[in-house]
């Protein structure tokens, strides 16, 4: 099987790399990393992890690496003498981990090649792998095995659409599950599907979600600049949108009494694709890294581009509304956490399916307006110019999101026990 995986991953590579070269020359964040997704191991992370017990983290993106913040810092405090070193696959994911974790300790995920994964764990020579909620590549977790290397998956969540569509490749996700150590499931719901596609009892536990343990800094200095020189007028935070939300919040915007919303697609390499929307719709607009460099009073109604990673969590800070993007269209949602943590209200389209447990919790305590497209303009409205209705609703959010904390510890806990033979002292 695991030959046939080869064989199969590499003619794909190959067919598609003229692909991927195009990509490359149009877009350069594709070539970032090239060499270390190849397998060439940076010399500043061999210098890193000289003569030290290594855990291997994987978090993909930026949300993932979010989640493990807070991780990283409890599984070195609760495993003495271990160093937790940080891959990534996105570029997002690889500034906001250097930005967080130092770059000495940060690389990119090899491509699922035996002889680039082989490279990497011969020379981290890791006493741990820790992937975060559900990145599994077959020819990394066969080298893992055939080293020794113990593998738990955190925060492990199976959406609804990942569900349907390994239900019926159940047997060979079965094998490839078997080199999973354990995996540490976000919620109930999430440990039973694990089951049903055939993980064993003594392979799944549940932790609670690690985004309720995550706490962004209230004050950091864009937050602050914003807090000086916005105007008394309602502040929405329209955070990780994708295509089609941008322009319905556009439309939304210009029917609105003043007001100021900060903009935040959710990939970065969207940034310019939205100020060209931005800088056609005849409303009043900045970046926000251009007027950081001269802060001025904003004007109501104005619409600030955040064109940066890592300062939306702080922004949602100073929101009276925001608006969770992904959740439009159909692609599942994103999570309301980050908001909710502030006693923000919290509006979002009703493709949440990414994202259940929290958002089922939210609206269990009415605290989120899920709303279609055709009825935004109006949701927005409603909320934004009724503080009281925005606040009552935040606090509530806030109280669920503070009620649901602790899953962080709850994940140490379940590691350290796993590797109770090598840890001396388990929290």
């Amino acid at each position: 099987m695991m030959t046939l995986y080869r064989l199969t991953f590499t003619a794909a590579l190959i067919l598609s790399a003229p692909y991927w070269l195009v990509r490359m020359l149009v877009q350069k964040k594709y070539a970032l990393g090239l060499r270390q997704r190849l397998g060439i191991v940076p010399a500043a992370l061999l210098r890193f992890a000289a003569g030290k017990k290594i855990i291997w983290l994987h978090a993909v993106s930026v949300g993932e690496t979010l989640s493990a913040t807070r991780l990283v810092a409890e599984l070195e405090q609760a495993m003495p003498g271990y160093t937790v070193a940080i891959s990534t696959t996105t570029a997002a994911g690889q500034a906001l981990a250097q930005q967080r974790f130092g770059a000495e300790r940060v690389f990119y995920f090899p491509l699922d090649f035996t002889l680039a994964v082989r490279r990497y764990l011969q020379a981290l020579r890791p006493q741990l792998m820790v992937l975060m909620e559900s990145e599994l590549w077959p020819a990394h977790l066969e080298e893992c095995r055939r080293m020794g290397i113990p593998v738990v998956v955190a925060n492990t969540r199976v959406s609804d659409r990942s569900f349907r569509r390994t239900l019926p490749l159940r047997a060979l996700w079965k094998r490839m599950a078997a080199k999973v150590t354990l995996f540490v499931a976000q919620s109930e719901e999430d440990a039973g599907r694990l089951l049903a596609l055939g993980a064993k009892p003594e392979q799944v536990t549940t932790s609670g979600n690690l985004k309720y343990d995550i706490r962004a800094a209230a004050r950091m200095p864009i937050t602050d600049l914003l807090r000086q020189h916005l105007p008394q007028a309602p502040l929405l935070v329209a955070g990780s949108t994708l295509a089609g939300e941008e322009e319905a919040l556009l439309s939304c915007w210009k029917q609105m009494p003043p007001a100021v919303m900060v903009l935040a697609a959710r990939h970065p390499e969207r940034f310019e694709s939205v100020a060209s929307l931005l800088g056609q719709s005849d409303l009043p607009w900045q970046r926000l890294s251009t007027w950081r460099q001269s802060p001025q009073p904003v004007v109501p109604g104005t619409v600030l581009l955040l064109d940066s990673i890592g300062e939306l969590a702080s922004i949602y800070s100073l929101a009276r509304v925001a608006f969770v993007g992904g959740s439009l269209f159909g692609e599942g949602g994103h999570s309301p956490l980050e908001p909710a943590q502030w006693g923000v209200s919290v509006i979002q389209g009703e493709s949440y399916e990414n994202f259940r447990g929290p958002v089922d919790a939210l609206l269990a305590a009415d605290a989120i307006t899920l709303s279609s497209v055709e009825k935004l303009c109006e949701t927005l409205q409603a909320l934004l110019f009724d503080a009281e209705h925005a606040s009552s609703m935040g606090e509530r959010a806030r109280q669920v999101f503070v009620s649901q904390a602790g899953a962080t510890a709850r994940t140490v806990t379940a590691i350290a026990r796993m590797m109770s033979p090598a840890v001396e002292h388990l929290p």
